[in-house]
């Protein structure tokens, strides 16, 4: 590992912050982020830094604070107001008493924070106020956890390291951790760093650069000996069964079948509880799931008690999964998760029973799964959540291989394991906010660079689900994605260049929405093009080019959509954007209106069909939409003036025309249509097959 300082990096921090809030901090902040950056270091919120500095009073008096990052920040893009500052002569002097509850310890740090409206200050800031250091640094290092968590942790630590390393035996973080060590190190004068086993590392010194530098010549030490001791050969991964463009094929299938398992049935019997997938699969990754130590492994815990809240206590680890028999693998997988779920059952009754406590068990599913032939594959509420957990399984498959290649692994127990998963201060890193309507659904898009399209889209992420957007046009494709990205988050959207009237490529997006999300729930066939000309004047080509993108298309996009909810098994929603044609068609619009008609009817056909499945499949007729937003109608642009010549009125007065002619003299919008999939799409009413227009009020268009 090398140092990443850079002397005009460090002078950019200082110029934009030094001003305002200091030279330390602005350093503070720097070397925070240089650690912040290394995945091998801290990840997702993981370690934690600190500054002690000299902070002046409302009344002028100056008064030694300690700055320690705070609850919510991440060190990667940590700013200065991410380091609340707190009185370090009172955290100083709480190490008089004998002992001090989590309730109050939080409530001490609270209580003397230079300013109340700071974020909560790290769990360990008592551990940062009892030692003297200017600067000091925590990281959860994998080289290092693949030496602590070993039968002799502290020995191949002390060889690893040296000397000036105190070695702190486990203990929770909190108040009791904190006391100990400051202990510990005022026994060891001279002491550089410290390890605290099973957990992670801290280096301290009177400047930042000298702080961090430590933490890189550490972790640089513990990586050179892990490399020196390993046994030959056992930490290199194995040849895998299958590489990773097979896996993520793999994935494709394996995704909606493990989604369908892994819902719950909630208060609303037609909303479970989904969950969204993340998968991972690189060469080495295979190989090393692939590898015969991998299942003991996979039994054995985490590599530090913070990952818990995030993976639970262990993984799922699949052995001769049945790749190629769909209906045995899925009883492969619901035998594996009625297993987890049972074993976690017991785990937390015998924990409570043997601590004599009360509390309110989580859910018993699994959050990871090892699966050979396939990776990583990991669930969460959000994709982001997903993510985090694969991001940590990734690394613990890897060092869980290095540690077992210089030894034997060895975790910690589940005892210590129950009390990091059901400590309330790590539990509210998770936050507890209210759940979305869509939250934990993926919906698929047809025709989504369209004013429609990217109305719907909107919508459906606003209400909080996870959208794949599929289009011809690529270059609007992306535009539409970005306009997305900014309300559901880059990695809540997709998307994925689809031609509704090509069979490989709606296969191929239904795929990519499997393999990026694990399935899909909600599905919008929208794409739709038309052509103006009287039916005697209608070229036969054009007319068939209507109709394979209008129905044709539908009908790939309504098979494709079948096969994965019907894999799934967990309910779903269809919508078909038809139009207000279908009640009432125009002159000179014969292709269109027969498209959409039949289309509609297709959809009518559907919801016969998909019903058993508990799939809803229903019908929105909207009329002449010409943008959302900056988002203009393709198809207006294409067939406006066309369509403004059979009217017989100017093209400039078409959208008026439109408008007047309603009951409402309403102006449609893309996102007017996104709501009224929305209110389909979170089951509102149980309503299948039926017909909602969008139209502002058209008498001729009322269904009947």
């Amino acid at each position: 590992m090398k140092s990443r300082w850079a002397d005009g990096e460090a002078r950019e921090f200082s110029d934009r912050y030094g001003a305002r809030w200091g030279e330390a901090m602005a350093l503070r902040v720097y070397t925070s982020r240089l650690i912040g950056a290394d995945p091998d270091l801290v990840m997702h919120g993981g370690g934690n830094t600190s500054v002690k500095m000299v902070k002046q009073n409302l009344l002028g008096d100056e008064v030694e604070a300690l700055c320690v990052k705070g609850s919510g920040w991440d060190l990667d893009s940590i700013e200065p107001p991410g380091f609340p500052a707190l009185d370090l002569a009172w955290l100083r002097r709480l190490r008089k008493l004998e002992a001090l509850s989590d309730e109050e310890m939080v409530n001490q740090l609270r209580t003397h924070l230079f300013d109340a409206s700071a974020p909560n200050p790290s769990v360990e800031t008592l551990l940062h106020a009892f030692l003297p250091h200017t600067f000091i640094d925590h990281t959860h290092a994998d080289a290092i956890l693949a030496l602590t968590n070993q039968p002799d942790g502290a020995e191949l630590i002390q060889k690893a390291l040296g000397s000036n390393v105190v070695i702190v035996p486990y203990v929770m973080p909190g108040f009791r951790l904190a006391k100990l060590a400051a202990e510990m190190f005022e026994g060891t004068p001279g002491a550089q760093g410290m390890v605290l086993l099973k957990h992670g590392l801290f280096t301290f010194a009177a400047g930042a650069r000298e702080s961090y530098e430590r933490t890189i010549e550490y972790v640089d030490r513990a990586e050179a000996f892990l490399r020196r001791r390993a046994r030959p050969g056992a930490a290199n991964a194995r040849a895998a069964t299958a590489g990773a463009a097979d896996a993520r094929a793999r994935m494709a299938q394996v995704g909606p079948l493990l989604r369908g398992l892994l819902a719950t049935r909630g208060a609303d019997p037609d909303q479970p509880r989904r969950v969204i997938l993340e998968h991972r699969a690189t060469d080495e990754l295979l190989g090393l799931i692939a590898a015969p130590e991998c299942a003991s492994l996979a039994a054995r815990g985490p590599l530090t008690p913070d990952h818990v809240i995030r993976t639970k206590p262990k993984p799922v680890f699949l052995a001769d999964p049945a790749l190629h028999d769909p209906e045995s693998f899925r009883a492969q997988l619901g035998k594996s998760i009625d297993a987890y779920r049972t074993a976690y059952d017991a785990y937390f009754a015998e924990q409570v029973r043997a601590k004599g406590v009360s509390r309110t068990k989580l859910d018993p599913d699994p959050r990871v799964f090892l699966i050979p032939g396939v990776g990583i594959v990991c669930a969460g509420r959000t994709r982001k959540d997903a993510a985090i957990a694969a991001d940590i399984s990734e690394h613990t498959v890897r060092i869980k291989a290095a540690a077992e290649s210089l030894g034997r692994y060895e975790p910690l127990a589940d005892s210590d394991l129950f009390d990091m998963e059901y400590w309330s201060l790590e539990q509210a890193k998770l936050g507890k906010e209210a759940e979305k309507p869509l939250a934990r659904q993926v919906a698929l898009v047809t025709g989504a660079a369209g004013a429609i399209g990217v109305g719907t889209c909107a919508e459906l992420a606003r209400a909080g689900a996870h959208v794949v957007l599929t289009d011809v046009d690529a270059e609007a494709l992306e535009r539409a994605r970005a306009k997305i990205a900014q309300i559901a988050g880059a990695g809540a959207c997709a998307a994925v260049r689809m031609d509704v009237t090509d069979e490989a490529s709606v296969a191929a997006a239904f795929d990519h929405a499997c393999l990026v999300f694990g399935g899909v729930d909600i599905v919008v066939a929208n794409a739709g093009i038309a052509q103006v000309s009287a039916l005697a004047d209608t070229d036969a080509r054009l007319f068939r080019k209507v109709m394979d993108v209008n129905l044709i298309g539908y009908f790939l996009t309504l098979r494709a959509a079948a096969r994965v909810l019907r894999a799934q098994g967990t309910g779903g929603n269809v919508i078909v954007n038809a139009s207000k044609n279908v009640f009432a068609p125009g002159a000179d619009f014969g292709a269109y209106s027969a498209s959409k008609a039949a289309g509609h009817q297709l959809g009518k056909v559907a919801a016969l069909e998909l019903a058993p499945l508990g799939v809803r499949v229903n019908m929105i007729n909207a009329d002449a939409v010409f943008g959302e937003g900056d988002t203009p109608s393709g198809l207006w642009r294409d067939i406006g003036p066309d369509r403004a010549r059979s009217r017989g009125i100017a093209p400039a007065r078409l959208q008026e025309f439109y408008r007047e002619r309603n009951l409402l003299h309403a102006e449609v919008t893309g996102a007017h249509v996104g709501r009224a999939v929305v209110f389909f799409a979170s089951n509102q009413t149980p309503t299948t097959g039926a017909t909602l227009p969008v139209d502002g009020g058209i008498a001729a268009a009322f269904p009947r």
